[in-house]
């Protein structure tokens, strides 16, 4: 999501200068690439471009050929195949094949219009790009892009009947695997590849706690452009520090953050009641991660507590607490711990258990 806002920035910038555009977008990978399916970059004629598709090895290359892209107006396909000795790239990390879709984006092109709609709220978007045709049919071409419509549950301005409705089908499939993958569509001699991308919202991050050991956390959370809420006494934190905070809650107020299944929750107040009231609430939100800084023996007592008190976690709900919480790297600064936290919410929301990557058997990342 911080890609697509900053490509956005860039776009808004530069859209009453004339010059025109073009996107690279990473839309088929095999083997390794440093960067999977989706992944994109808005290249300007003069050279000026945000994002990338790679680690760099292939960025000057796909550069000059968006330039060449928006010159004659037309989309391609690049295939680079790092594995190669004579491809671009080779030696720098890559050893697989990557297509990426260049498409010019024309003044009466949509495809940033649906990437505004990716950023307008903290829902999933889905978008069906055709990265592969064998003829034009009817306002479809190669590049073409359709927005699916989730209260409608129908592609924008697909007017193919068959293949709107092969589509259809299928973002069913792409969002309850919660994957974005590509589909091959074939009826009555017309054949078409088809990326369907589902691009979730940002990750929302609900720090309840008010000391200085905050601060790494917010700082960390803008440099990944979370959305942050902050609960506690907010006198005693420094203004400057809370800038990048989307929504301050004083803890006095009734008011609390609002908790999806894309929130990750840190205890943090380094008060036991406080802590102990927020898990009781917070037991029954949609987050799947929540963390309670402090030993076990601390959570152990609150759990004690809990029983004398008449209340039992289930064991789904107790999977969700992670106390202590952070992933085991020898932390010991704010900092460190900070880091510690982030690396586990990440593996947390990506089904991962962490751990050295020189250990995992097969492949670093899931294969679309």
């Amino acid at each position: 999501m911080k890609e697509i806002k900053s490509i956005l920035q860039l776009y808004n910038s530069f859209k009453n200068s004339g010059e025109k555009c073009a996107i690279a977008q990473v839309v088929r990978v095999e083997e390794s690439s440093y960067r999977r399916e989706g992944a994109r970059m808005l290249v300007f004629e003069s050279g000026v471009f945000e994002g990338g598709i790679s680690g760099g090895c292939l960025e000057g290359d796909a550069l000059q050929r968006s330039q060449i892209a928006i010159l004659k107006q037309q989309p391609s396909i690049v295939t680079y195949d790092t594995s190669k000795e004579n491809e671009i790239g080779v030696g720098l990390g890559c050893n697989g094949v990557i297509d990426v879709l260049i498409s010019p984006i024309s003044e009466d092109s949509s495809t940033l219009k649906m990437l505004q709609k990716c950023v307008s709220d903290r829902d999933f978007h889905v978008i069906a790009t055709v990265t592969a045709l064998n003829t034009d049919i009817d306002t479809i071409h190669l590049g073409r892009s359709f927005y699916y419509d989730k209260n409608s549950a129908s592609l924008e301005d697909c007017k193919h009947d068959g293949l709107r409705n092969f589509l259809q089908n299928k973002i069913q499939d792409v969002l309850g695997n919660q994957k974005s993958m590509t589909f091959h569509f074939e009826e009555e001699g017309v054949k078409a590849s088809v990326f369907i991308e589902m691009i979730p919202p940002q990750f929302h991050l609900a720090i309840y706690g008010d000391n200085y050991d905050v601060y790494p956390l917010l700082e960390m959370a803008k440099l990944m452009d979370w959305d942050v809420s902050l609960v506690g006494n907010v006198q005693k934190l420094k203004k400057e520090k809370l800038q990048s905070v989307k929504n301050i809650y004083p803890k006095d107020f009734e008011e609390r953050p609002v908790i999806d299944n894309r929130t990750a929750i840190i205890l943090m107040a380094h008060d036991y009641k406080t802590d102990y009231a927020n898990l009781q609430k917070l037991i029954k939100s949609a987050s799947p991660y929540i963390a309670s800084l402090g030993p076990r023996k601390r959570f152990d007592k609150m759990i004690t507590e809990f029983k004398a008190n008449g209340i039992e976690f289930s064991e789904q709900e107790t999977q969700r607490i992670f106390a202590p919480c952070g992933l085991e790297i020898g932390a010991n600064t704010p900092e460190e711990i900070a880091m510690s936290l982030f690396s586990e919410i990440l593996s947390v929301f990506s089904g991962n258990t962490g751990g050295m990557l020189r250990n995992k058997v097969g492949p670093i990342h899931q294969r679309v």
